[in-house]
């Protein structure tokens, strides 16, 4: 376990944390001060966690005929859970995150199926209370969504869909084809962390387009009828950013700066070859360039190009049921 585990570097770690609370000052600053002690909760509990796994192991060890299948089993999953740990221990895979989803080659196929993969993410949030609000969503011009863009909130959000950036390809027979032909539509995946707000980003205010207009939705009184909704280019980059959940522009406003930083932040991140694998940026939504295929007809299939996983069951997958296919690409996508 210990070549899996270095207890000593998180030990060292803790105690480095632990020694900046006692530093004059240090609970002036809320935010950081709050940061700092929700890493030390969480390097307590990986320790905790180990030790209490290995003095089970030196138990069983000494009692190893006397072990029921049960007791082993239990230490199975543990172990398996402290060993998934280590996947998420990146310096960035606790924050929250934003995940965008973008239609792509296929129409009204494509927006569709932004709308099905859309759906899969929230039903996985809620299956495991992860929190999620839709920032902005553009609706096709038949059905589905042109894009739709979420923050999600909870523990290791970054962590778990670091992995999930990409492209990805559904096979079926078209809903919308009178011929009940089959098609192939796209749409892209991007994962964001949701950095400090202080992240070392400046931007010019001459390098940025900002247009305010009415916030859609689904009627009633979901719809804002002012001009609060707002979407901010950032011209050098051409990165767009909207935001229209909040009825106050100016509050619209700050979200969508804040989005716009840390795309920015992770466009830098990127440049440095040992973050290029989870900040890596999608260019193209079309055939030849995804990471998974969802397969619905003439047989049904799930693989992930990447690490290989498959399913035989993609309806499962679509309703949420992604904990697996997440865990397993942790573990086998450098």
């Amino acid at each position: 376990m210990g070549g899996h585990f270095d207890i000593d570097k998180l030990s060292l770690e803790l105690n480095n944390l632990k020694e900046q609370t006692l530093t004059p000052g240090f609970y002036d600053d809320v935010k950081k001060s709050t940061e700092v002690n929700i890493k030390i909760s969480g390097i307590e509990k990986e320790i905790a966690d180990y030790n209490n796994i290995l003095s089970k192991i030196n138990t069983s060890l000494e009692l190893i005929e006397l072990v029921e299948p049960k007791e082993l089993e239990e230490l199975k999953t543990a172990i398996a859970e402290l060993e998934l740990n280590t996947y998420l221990s990146g310096e960035y895979d606790n924050l929250n995150c934003f995940l965008e989803i973008h239609s792509g080659a296929g129409g009204t196929e494509a927006c569709d199926w932004c709308q099905m993969l859309a759906r899969m993410y929230e039903r996985f949030f809620e299956k495991h209370n992860y929190k999620y609000e839709v920032i902005d969503s553009q609706q096709g011009e038949e059905a589905g969504f042109k894009s739709i863009l979420l923050k999600v909130t909870g523990p290791h959000a970054f962590g778990y869909l670091k992995k999930e950036g990409g492209v990805h390809r559904l096979v079926r027979i078209s809903p919308f084809d009178a011929n009940k032909r089959r098609h192939t539509s796209f749409a892209s995946v991007n994962v964001t962390p949701e950095f400090n707000q202080d992240c070392d980003i400046e931007i010019n205010e001459k390098d940025l387009k900002i247009d305010v207009f009415h916030s859609s939705g689904a009627g009633g009184q979901s719809v804002n009828t002012s001009n609060s909704a707002v979407r901010i280019t950032h011209l050098p980059s051409k990165i767009v950013v909207s935001v229209q959940n909040e009825r106050s522009q100016l509050k619209n406003k700050e979200i969508a700066m804040n989005i716009l930083k840390s795309k920015l932040y992770a466009i830098e991140l990127a440049k440095q070859e040992e973050k290029a694998g989870e900040f890596k940026l999608n260019d193209s939504i079309n055939f030849g360039s995804q990471i998974r295929s969802y397969i619905l007809e003439p047989y049904k299939l799930v693989k992930d190009n990447r690490s290989n996983y498959e399913s035989g069951d993609p309806d499962k997958i679509l309703d949420g049921e992604i904990l697996p296919l997440l865990e397993y690409n942790l573990k086998n996508i450098k």
